[in-house]
Parts: structure tokens; sequence; C-alpha cells
């Protein structure tokens, strides 16, 4: 009986140690498919996160816009860069806009106003060539992008440079210029014309050397006589301090130069200005509008609107720089996940550059418009070549002026 007793207690025991093993062995394998379920988890939510990245920021980008004293709502350079941001906001409803306005115009402060925020923002949209400093910046913020408008990036010697994170778009200003001087000269009555600019950034002596290439290239082909009308006291001085002629405001903001600017020119017998020159060459309108049978041709933009006198309206033409569409470009670029960096330089040959022909937001002749159309193609393929502020050519010698 004993020995029975043994037995069954012998048995109980291995049982109670069985059971205890199987019971151990449960939470070992509870806690190890827990652990495995929380690696396959943060391994998908890396995964996942890697694939946000690859994707692009996003719908809900967070943009600040820095311009020069006139702000973005100029009625030109800065508002259509502006316009762009807005348009993609339009199909980005998540996505928002700051704007920032430096108040001086001056570089350093320019720089410094960018350096000042860009810790906050997703992309920097920078309006204009004080902003070519922005490299180290840039570097230094490598998930901040960045939209560089009229200038490509320099490093601290000045030296051009490419950075990942910087979209550097500059345009051909010079054919928009050369179709102003074009229209200018074929439609003057007076046979005196001008171009009024802000600052001698390239960006401006590409429009003013254009512009007197237009004008030649009229005179040469068409007869058409005209004189450029130049006042000496406001010839311009460009980045490498070269004397560049023209009528240089000296600002883009001081609205009271550009009306004496204007009036100047209108006095001298000019009955066409070309006016590239951002909130300044309002005063230059202002003056416009209180003379007689004088017109201006806008800048970057449709600046019909702008033109408008009572019953009347004092715009010719519109010579166009199509920044809007190529900063929308480059908005959707990022939000893909598509954006790269790079320097680029935009002619007719993408529709970055060209002139106002529309019906009712112009005041041009039929007979011009076909002058223009057709030299629109031959700037589009090459045959002609305007001057530029570097270019080894001058207004008076260019290709395509035979």
């Amino acid at each position: 009986m004993k020995k029975l007793l043994s037995v069954v207690l012998c048995t109980a025991m291995v049982s109670a140690m069985i059971a205890g093993c199987g019971s151990a062995g449960g939470d070992t394998e509870k806690s190890t498919n827990a652990q495995t379920e929380a690696e396959t988890a943060a391994k998908e939510e890396t995964e996942a996160a890697k694939t946000k990245e690859a994707a692009g920021k996003g719908d809900a980008l967070n943009i600040a816009i820095v311009s020069s004293p006139s702000g973005v709502d100029d009625g030109s350079f800065n508002q259509d860069n502006y316009n762009g941001i807005l348009a993609f906001i339009e199909n980005h409803s998540d996505s928002k806009v700051t704007p920032v306005k430096e108040p001086t115009g001056d570089v350093a402060a320019a720089i410094q106003a960018v350096a000042d925020i860009v810790a906050d923002y997703d992309v920097i949209v920078c309006c204009g060539f004080q902003f070519a400093g922005i490299a180290t910046i840039a570097q230094d913020n490598p998930d901040v992008d960045f939209i560089l408008v009229d200038s490509n990036p320099a490093d601290a010697e000045g030296n051009e440079v490419e950075v990942d994170n910087i979209y550097a778009m500059t345009f051909a200003e010079q054919e928009s210029g050369f179709f102003a001087g074009m229209a200018a000269a074929l439609e003057s009555q007076s046979k005196k014309v001008a171009v009024v600019n802000g600052i001698a950034y390239p960006s401006n002596v590409n429009y003013q050397y254009g512009f007197e290439s237009g004008v030649n290239y009229a005179n040469k082909k068409y007869d058409t006589g005209v004189e450029m009308i130049e006042l000496p006291s406001y010839a311009g001085t460009d980045v490498t301090n070269a004397d560049v002629g023209g009528n240089y405001i000296g600002s883009f903001a001081d609205e009271a130069t550009g009306k004496v600017v204007g009036n100047a020119l209108i006095q001298e017998g000019c009955d066409i200005i070309f006016v590239a020159a951002g909130a300044s060459g309002n005063g230059v309108f202002t003056a416009a509008k209180e003379a007689k049978d004088v017109k201006v041709i806008g800048c970057d933009v449709d600046q019909y609107d702008d033109g408008a006198n009572g019953d009347s309206n004092i715009i010719l033409t519109s010579g166009l720089k199509v920044m809007s569409t190529n900063v929308e470009k480059q908005l959707e670029a990022i939000a893909a996940g598509t954006f790269k960096g790079g320097n680029e330089l935009l002619k007719a040959d993408t529709d970055s550059t060209g002139y106002v022909k529309a019906e009712g937001r112009n005041q041009l002749s039929a007979d011009t418009i076909s002058k223009l159309d057709e030299a629109y193609e031959l700037v589009k393929d090459g045959t002609i070549v305007p001057a530029s502020n570097f270019s080894e050519s001058t207004p008076d010698s260019f290709p395509g002026l035979e």
C-alpha cells in the first residue's frame, strides 16, 4: 500500500512539474510573440516613414516667401511669385504661406531675413538677386527646400554653386525686353522711347539691354528711326561696377523718384516707356497717366489693369517673365517628392518669356503683333539672341541683327 501511495505521489509531483513547465513555456511564447509583434510594428512604421519621405512632404507645406521692400502686392515681380504659391495652395488646401518683407533691400539684410526664419518653414521662396547668398543657409538646413528666383546661389566668396535643396530659376529677361523694344519702336509716334529700371541687378540690366536690342532690331529691319533716351544723372552701375547707362531709379520701392524720372523722360519727348522697376515703376505710371498720349510697357506680368486711367488705358503691352507657373511647378515637385536642386535658365523655348498679345489686354496694332510673332519664333530657335548683362554681344551688335 505504501508502495502504491509513493507511486501516486510521484505521479502527482511529475504532473505538477509538467504542468508547471507547460505554464512557463506558455508565458515565454506569449512574451516572444509580443516582442516579435512590436518589432514588426516598429519596422512597418520605419518603412512607412521612409515611403512618406520618398514620396515627398505631402500636401501640408508651410511656405514662406521673402521679398524686397515692395512686398508681394507690388503688381509685378514679387506678386507673380506669390501668385504661383497661391495657385499651389488652391490645390493643396492644407498648405499655407507667410509673406516676409525685407524692408531695406540690402543684400546682407536679405540673407539675414532668410536665416531668421529658416527653422520655421518647409519651403522658402526667395525673390530677387539679393538672395543669392542663401547657399550656406540651405546647406546647413537640408530639410528645408528653397526656390530662388532671379539668381543662382553663391558661396561665401561669391562663387556660383549648385545646392541640392535650392532650385534656382533665372530668366532670359533680355528676350522679353527685346519684344518690348520692338513694340515701342514699331508703335512710337514721337520716335523717342526709353526704358526705366529699378536697380542694376543682372535681371534689370538684361531687360535694359534686351529693350535696346529690340529697338535697334526694329530700326534696322523696319526702318523705324526711333531714338532711345537716357538721363545721364540716372545711369546705372551693375554688380561688376560697370556703367550700363539707362535710367535707374536706384530702388524698387521709390515711387516719388519713379515719377520724377518718368516726367523727365516725357519732357524729353518719349511717348513710350518700358518700366522694369517694381513698385518704383508706379511713379512712372502716374507720370504717364498725367501726361497726354504717353504709353507704358509693363514688366514681368500682364499689367493692363494697372494702366487704367479713367476711360482709357496707358498700357501698350507687357513684357512677360513667367515666374508664377514655374514656382507652382516646383512646389508640386516638393509635395510629390520629385524636387531636385539645380540652376536653370528659363527662356522662350519653355514659354517662360514673351509679351502680351491677348485681345483686350494690349493696344498693339495687328501689324506690330505680326512682326513680334515672327521675331518670337526667331528668338525661340536661337536665330536672334538679344544682348544681356554679361554676354559678349551688345545691343548694337548681337546675333540676328542683320
